[in-house]
């Protein structure tokens, strides 16, 4: 389900680059124009908001094993 939700968000400048903050979340982004800092911010929540997939689906096995009984 996809879902639009709005954020607020804090751009300075440092140096040469563009610093946007999401001001509701602990992620942040940066850009050489304000423009892509705020771009780069929106991709980075989706991203932290998507929900994760394991990188390898663990698998289930059937193993025999002897036992010694007393």
């Amino acid at each position: 389900m996809t879902m639009t939700k709005k954020f607020a968000v804090s751009v300075w400048k440092e140096g040469n680059w563009y610093i946007a903050q999401c001001l509701d979340q602990d992620v942040a982004s940066q850009g050489q124009t304000e423009q892509e800092a705020l771009d780069n911010l929106r991709e980075a929540l989706e991203l932290f908001f998507e929900e994760p997939l394991p990188t390898i689906l663990p698998q289930t096995k059937i193993i025999e094993v002897k036992i010694n009984a007393a």
